[in-house]
């Protein structure tokens, strides 16, 4: 790994750790001030004692891939401690909230709004995808803008991440709604996933409600199996016919035929000034909003990590 392993007692030799940012079932983010310089940074600090083996792993996966990422549209990892019982992330510190609540907040959103960020996004990815490494989990959540003052936004959350260059990945995983067809068929896959679940978040920035979306979860993986989605009115009468054809070569269910991000790039939509300056109308924000407290209701349905959770809503389909 090319991280340098500090002794524990580094951490707060070097940082002074503040209040909790966040929580989850294994780790704790917290603000930190690095006191050679008083810049402020959010330090992760993950408990072994919470991680399986397996799971450990995983997190040792993430820091040898963020070490490696540098883009400006990716989070960054500064820095990584660990002691018998602790393993503490150094991090970038985003302060500007996730993507679709800094667009509720906003109370309005615009086709040109929407090409320039997926521009950032798809831009990340081609580097990513560059020195091999392919997210696998990319969704609005883990889009957070660097500071409420700025509109760069940051890809985060690099835990299911994997180096793949050259080499095709079998490991079910991802998120419901945004897993690509080849993931829940138990194919092989590649890079081409995550051009899949930017298409989802192209398609909700568009209209404000997702493709594919049903309560029961075998229904939901048929529907992305066969790329059941449509451009209903009156959600999609005043978008571009140039932004739905870059929805569609995204979702794309032959992986071969998805657009790359390179394509996505060189888009008439993306690069050719096609994206309307047009405000979305007032319902826009009411759905995006319905949507934010749907997802809310379900932040206790975790990410799909394992295949044989994938197995269970599969079998009938």
């Amino acid at each position: 790994m090319g991280n340098k392993i500090h002794k524990a007692s580094d951490v707060t030799r070097e940082y002074d750790l503040k209040e909790i940012l966040g929580t989850g079932s294994f780790a704790t983010v917290k603000r930190a001030i690095k006191k050679s310089d008083k810049k402020e940074y959010a330090i992760k600090i993950i408990k072994k004692s919470k991680l399986k083996p397996e799971e450990l792993a995983v997190v040792h996966d993430e820091v040898e891939i963020m070490h490696k990422v540098a883009h400006p549209n990716c989070a960054k990892l500064y820095d990584m401690f660990e002691n018998k019982k602790k393993v503490f992330m150094v991090l970038e510190l985003l302060s500007g909230g996730e993507l679709f609540d800094r667009i509720v907040a906003k109370l309005s959103y615009s086709e040109k709004e929407a090409s320039d960020l997926i521009r950032s996004i798809a831009d990340a990815i081609k580097y990513l995808h560059s020195i091999g490494v392919v997210h696998r989990d990319l969704k609005p959540e883990n889009l957070i803008y660097e500071s409420e003052q700025t509109e760069m936004i940051k890809i985060t959350d690099f835990g299911l991440a994997k180096f793949a260059k050259n080499v095709k990945m079998e490991t079910a995983c991802g998120t419901p709604g945004y897993v690509a067809p080849e993931v829940l068929k138990g194919d092989a896959y590649g890079p081409p996933v995550d051009l899949w679940s930017l298409g989802v978040i192209l398609f909700i920035l568009l209209c404000g409600f997702p493709p594919f979306f049903h309560d029961c979860t075998t229904a939901l993986y048929r529907q992305i199996r066969k790329g059941q989605y449509e451009f209903s009115d009156p959600y999609w009468t005043d978008i571009s016919a140039e932004a739905k054809d870059l929805v569609s070569k995204l979702l794309t269910v032959d992986p071969k035929l998805r657009y790359t991000p390179q394509q996505v790039l060189d888009h008439p939509w993306i690069s050719g000034g096609k994206a309307s300056v047009a405000k979305f109308g007032d319902s826009y924000g009411s759905r995006m909003e319905l949507m934010l407290a749907r997802r809310t209701l379900r932040r206790g349905v975790k990410t799909i990590i394992a295949l044989n959770k994938f197995k269970r809503a599969l079998v009938s389909l």
